[in-house]
This record gives structure tokens, C-alpha cells and sequence, in this order.
């Protein structure tokens, strides 16, 4: 299968790229100004994509696919609510550039790749605490969300009228080696250690009160690999575990495991306003129609984030 990974050089496409090579995929790993950091993964091509050019975009889909897994955009929440243009002239311009692309490059090439376009369970807003259904209504609340539903939209357009196999996959909260901080799980982490260094027993915490899902990258790639496979064109799926977790807790349990007794401390600056209290998703369409389920543990997880951390804290 050769497949193109937009984002490739990011936490999740690195993790995705590495397993097509690992299964004897051919890719092709497209990224933004940088693709030195994929210098060491062999045998694939790297090119050059700028979501916001549309040359850049068609010289990318000018090749034959048979599957693309769009990761590229802007994931930070803070970062899209700083810079909305951007957010949204990469998240939904620059997804409808490349769905309207790779439809129109379908008959020069004689592909007819299936298209995952990756986004996020912050589309579904706030809810009533019950596990989010693919058939809920929609209610983004941030500038990432709105601009990552407009994507969906702009993609399954494209499908509707052209016949491009877009699948949505509709990611929950995931972690694991490599995230940086400005993710929830690796930032407890880095905070705490940077707490025990310095001896202070307070940390500086956002609000502890909301739920999240807390999967490991490993399982969310092998969803998008399932979903290329047996998703159905048009359709959204969650990627999900069904399992969540307080911040409250998740931090508790990040402390235990850097083995440092510290105290959380609310720190305005830290807070999200529109922060969604409860954010956890049902898999069963995903786990009904594709056999994919999450299976490692939240504990696992934090296992995973802390050590990689304690070892650059030690490095430093």
C-alpha cells in the first residue's frame, strides 16, 4: 500500500509512519518547513507540503495513493485560539485544498485512494456526561474545534460530489512518549519533575475537574489503519476507549509515578474558557465495523509519559 501521511513529522504521524515502514507500506511522509526529523526513518520520501499553497498541495496529490491519512494542522487549542487565521486557514482552507486535489488528480494518476481525515472530539462541545455518539449533535466551543468541524465538512463535500473515499475519525484525548507539553499528560509530567528538582511542593494546574479519555498513540494509529482498511466512505467514526479519567486523578497518579509527594495549585493562566467538563467517547461503530478497540491501560500510559520524562530530566 502506498500511502501519503500529511504531518508526518508530528507526535502521531511520526508514530504512523514508522509502523507503515515497520509493515512494508510505502510512504510517502509529507511535512511543513522541516522534514529533518524523519532523516532516520528509512526508506521513505519526504516532501515539502504547505497546507495554505495551493501548488504546494497539488504537487503532492499529483502522485498515485492508495490511502492518505491527513494528520497536518494545528492540534493546540491554545495555539488556535492565539492565532485563529492560521487555525483556520490550515485546519479547514487547507483540508479543502487537499480533498479537492486529490479528487481532481483521481483521473490523471488512476488512483482512487481512501482519504482519512483526522479530527477531534472536541466537535461534539459540551455534553451531559454520557459517552459521545457519532450521531450527536455538533456544538464546537473553541476556535480548534470550530475550524476542525469546518474540515469534516469541507472533506465530505468532496465526497458527496465527487465520489473521494473520505472516512472522519473523530479522535479522543491521546498521550504517549514524544507529546510535547502543551498536551495535558506530558505538561503534569514535565511540571512535576520540574517541581521536584527545584524542592517546591506546589504545581501549577489548570482545572482538574474535567474528564478526558487518556489513549496510548499506539492504539489511535492502529484505528486509522483499521479505518483505511473497513472504514466506510462518508462516514465518522470516534476513536475512542470509553474510559475516562479526572484531571484531578490523572494527576494524582502522574505524581505516584515520579514518586514525588507535591500538591496541585490552580494557576489562572492555565485555565481554558469553554473547557468541555466531560469528553469521552462510545466506540462501538468504530469496534462493530472495523474489529479495532483501545487496549492499553490509562496506567500504562502515564507509565509510558513519566518514564520518558524522568529520563530527560536526568539527561538534563
Amino acid at each position: 500500500m502506498r500511502t501519503l501521511v500529511t504531518g508526518a513529522n508530528g507526535f502521531v504521524g511520526r508514530v504512523l509512519t514508522e509502523r507503515l515502514v515497520a509493515e512494508g507500506h510505502s510512504v510517502v511522509a509529507a511535512c511543513g518547513a522541516d522534514c529533518s526529523q524523519l532523516s532516520d526513518i528509512p526508506d521513505i520520501d519526504a516532501i515539502n507540503l504547505e497546507l495554505t499553497n495551493p501548488d504546494s498541495v497539488r504537487q503532492a496529490c499529483v502522485e498515485s495513493y492508495d490511502a492518505v491519512v491527513h494528520l497536518a494542522g494545528i492540534s493546540s487549542g491554545t495555539e488556535a485560539r492565539r492565532n485563529p487565521q492560521i487555525a483556520w486557514n490550515i485546519n479547514a482552507t487547507g483540508t479543502a485544498l487537499l480533498t479537492e486535489s486529490i479528487s481532481s488528480c483521481r483521473d490523471a494518476n488512476g488512483s482512487d485512494p481512501t482519504v482519512l481525515i483526522v479530527s477531534t472530539a472536541e466537535v461534539y462541545g459540551a455534553g451531559d456526561g454520557t459517552p459521545r455518539r457519532e450521531t450527536d449533535l455538533v456544538s464546537p466551543a473553541s476556535t480548534y474545534a470550530a475550524s476542525k468541524l469546518a474540515a469534516e465538512t469541507a472533506a465530505l463535500a468532496v465526497y458527496r460530489r465527487t465520489g473521494l473515499k473520505v472516512v472522519i475519525a473523530r479522535a479522543f484525548p491521546h498521550s504517549g512518549a514524544g507529546q510535547d507539553d502543551r498536551f495535558v499528560l506530558p505538561a503534569f509530567a514535565s511540571r512535576v519533575f520540574k517541581a521536584k528538582a527545584a524542592g517546591e511542593t506546589r504545581v501549577p494546574v489548570g482545572n482538574l475537574n474535567v474528564v478526558r479519555e487518556c489513549m496510548h498513540v499506539g492504539d489511535v494509529v492502529a484505528a486509522y489503519l483499521c479505518l483505511i482498511e473497513s472504514g466506510r466512505p462518508g462516514e465518522v467514526y470516534n476513536v475512542a476507549s470509553g474510559r475516562g479519567i479526572s484531571l484531578l486523578e490523572l494527576f494524582d497518579l502522574v505524581k505516584g509515578r515520579a514518586r514525588y509527594d507535591c500538591e496541585p495549585e490552580v494557576d489562572s493562566g492555565l485555565m481554558r474558557a469553554g473547557d468541555i467538563d466531560h469528553l469521552v467517547g462510545d466506540s462501538k461503530k468504530i469496534e462493530r465495523e472495523t474489529g479495532w478497540r483501545s487496549v492499553t491501560s490509562i496506567e500504562e500510559v502515564i507509565a509510558e509519559v513519566v518514564g520518558a520524562e524522568a529520563q530527560g530530566a536526568q539527561l538534563d
